[in-house]
Order: structure tokens, then C-alpha cells, then sequence
């Protein structure tokens, strides 16, 4: 992994971050991607994308998609708590009726939390919003009815550098919002499978 460094020499404890990164275990259906990380936000930064992707014969279908951003300054930003910030973001479709379910904002934001509080990532000062986006087809996309999407933006302080729970709890996230069953430890998906 690549990472942004704005200050010189790499930090010990964001190298120590990123060997955490590196040996998180993550489900088959996510394919995660390093990208270029934002630079300017703090001296050291990484950025990753992530496809949750089901496999059913030769038909591929992406179910969810995100981003996560890690954000290392050892000056202790005040707004953050800490000197770490984790950035992320979630977006997958969602049937109509779990769409149109008032409650859905404070439901999306419950499975952050629960994602983090589950895998023992222990974090702080959480800030966010649930975005519920309906699309609604016109014209020559009128066949395609309408779809309902979920998006979560969220931003925490992690506790400490080892931000390897952070990101599992974050694929958990990932998992959820796609609509894939929960795995018990030791379990291996098998390709195809959808609840």
C-alpha cells in the first residue's frame, strides 16, 4: 500500500497502521482497491475503495461500494480528538420497501455503529449522515422503475493505531448495506450465495 505523505519521513505509528491494514482478512465479495489518497487534510493519509460483488453463474452484480480514507496528523487536530480520522463512505441499493422505511436513517447509522462496537474498534467523537436516494426512470428509462439507494458518510477517531478492527468493522458495514448475511468466525462464504 501507498500511502500520502505530506511531512517527510513516514511516522512509526502509521507504518504500524498500515501492516494492520494489510493483514485484515476481508469476505471473498470485497475486492478492495488502494487509490490516491487526499493530500493537504493531514501530513499522512491512505485511501481504499471497495466492491461488494456477487457471482451467480458468469453474471457478476455489484451490490455495495465505498470508500475509506485514514488520516494521520501527530498534531492532534481538535475537531478529531486524536490523531487519527477515519473517512468513509457506503452506497448500495436497497429494495423499495426497506427504502421507504421512515426509520431508515437512524437504522443505517445503527449498523455503523454496531459494525464498529461488534468488531472492538474502539472510537470517538463519530459524526455522519444517511442519505436515502430515490431515482425515478423517464422516457427511454422508464422501464427501469424506480430504485432507492442508501448512503452512509461517517467520519470517528479511531482509539490507538491499530486500525485493522476499524476496517473489518467498516467491511462489515459494507456487508450489511449489501444485503449479505453475517459470517460466523471460521465460516467461509460460498460464491453466489445472496440472502
Amino acid at each position: 500500500m501507498g500511502t500520502q505523505d505530506l511531512g517527510g519521513a513516514t511516522a512509526p505509528e502509521f507504518q504500524q497502521a498500515v501492516r494492520a491494514l494489510q493483514n485484515v482478512r476481508l469476505r471473498p465479495e470485497i475486492r478492495l482497491t488502494e487509490v490516491p489518497a487526499p493530500g493537504r487534510i493531514a501530513p499522512y493519509s491512505l485511501a481504499m475503495t471497495a466492491d461488494v460483488c456477487s457471482t451467480i453463474g458468469s453474471e457478476e452484480t455489484e451490490l455495495a461500494t465505498g470508500r475509506f480514507v485514514v488520516l494521520h496528523d501527530p498534531n492532534f487536530p481538535e475537531p478529531w480528538e486524536g490523531s487519527w480520522r477515519l473517512v468513509t463512505f457506503v452506497r448500495a441499493e436497497l429494495e423499495p420497501e426497506t427504502g421507504a422505511d421512515p426509520l431508515l436513517g437512524q437504522v443505517g447509522w445503527s449498523w455503523l455503529t454496531d459494525c464498529l462496537r461488534e468488531a472492538g474498534a474502539e472510537f470517538r467523537a463519530e459524526a455522519g449522515t444517511v442519505t436515502r436516494v430515490l431515482s425515478e426512470g423517464f422516457g427511454s428509462l422508464a422501464e427501469d422503475g424506480n430504485t432507492v439507494e442508501i448512503e452512509i458518510r461517517a467520519s470517528w477517531t479511531p482509539k490507538g493505531p491499530n486500525l485493522g478492527t476499524q476496517l473489518a468493522a467498516w467491511a462489515d458495514l459494507l456487508s450489511t448495506v449489501a444485503g449479505l448475511p453475517p459470517l460466523p468466525e471460521g465460516v467461509v462464504a460460498l460464491p453466489g450465495q445472496r440472502r
